[in-house]
């Protein structure tokens, strides 16, 4: 490898240059595996393996890909990957469950959420400016996979996006303190659910557009518990009882 492309490799690390290239870098055989099966293009995969092959496959020394990894213990593969581009529609979200998320900045819960939504069926993710990259090299590892299925979009405006959203009909769903016991709620087979802020919760611009208010009551009612959920623990639990329901 030259000096230039590891250069380049290492500074995908960087949000603004992955911005500028439409660029991702991707770890691991699975994933690289899964990638190369999937509609997304991949520009180049450096490797140490003996069995991989391909035209964009380049062999390289460990060491070369200890001085290109972004993991704490580089693996034997890496592939630069083109980001997908996609489209929002809010006629799309019409009759289906769709993520939003305000704030999500914990990488491991951003991309535990995508896994999330991939195994429940969620299409659509949507997401304020605040939220976790979603090809930030802890995030991409974090999905698993899932972000070759799920469409992951980010928004300026979140709050306006929902309030267009619930005037067209769609139900938004949120989940608070002072919401209704989700498991005695009816729960629609569309809509939107907001999902909060790791420390503060749903903002106040958000938390206004919400038409039906929820809460995940700890077990038994009365007894000390937790302050809160982790948010990538509380989105499974909501997505498990409206796919139940």
């Amino acid at each position: 490898m030259t000096k230039a492309e590891i250069q380049f490799i290492r500074s995908l690390a960087d949000k603004r240059t992955r911005d500028t290239e439409h660029l991702f870098v991707a770890e691991g055989f699975k994933l690289v595996d899964e990638i190369r099966n999937s509609q997304l293009r991949i520009r180049n995969i450096y490797t140490t393996r003996d069995d991989v092959v391909g035209n964009n496959v380049v062999r390289i020394e460990k060491r070369e890909m200890e001085r290109i990894s972004q993991l704490n213990t580089a693996s034997d593969i890496l592939a630069v990957v083109e980001q997908p581009r996609y489209k929002l529609a809010l006629n799309a979200l019409k009759a289906k469950l769709t993520l939003a998320l305000d704030g999500v900045q914990n990488p491991g819960n951003m991309g535990t959420i995508v896994r999330l939504a991939d195994w429940f069926g969620v299409e659509n993710i949507i997401c304020s400016r605040e939220c976790a990259d979603l090809y930030n090299s802890k995030v991409v590892q974090a999905t698993m996979g899932a972000l070759l299925r799920v469409k992951v979009h980010y928004v300026d405006n979140l709050s306006a996006l929902l309030s267009e959203a619930r005037t067209s009909g769609l139900p938004i769903y949120g989940t608070l303190l002072d919401g209704n016991n989700i498991y005695h709620e009816r729960l629609s087979a569309e809509g939107i659910i907001v999902m909060g802020n790791e420390g503060r919760g749903l903002s106040d611009e958000c938390r206004n557009t919400l038409t039906h208010k929820l809460f995940i009551p700890p077990y038994p009612a009365d007894a000390p518990t937790s302050e809160s959920l982790n948010v990538a623990m509380a989105t499974g639990i909501i997505l498990s009882e409206f796919r139940r329901k």
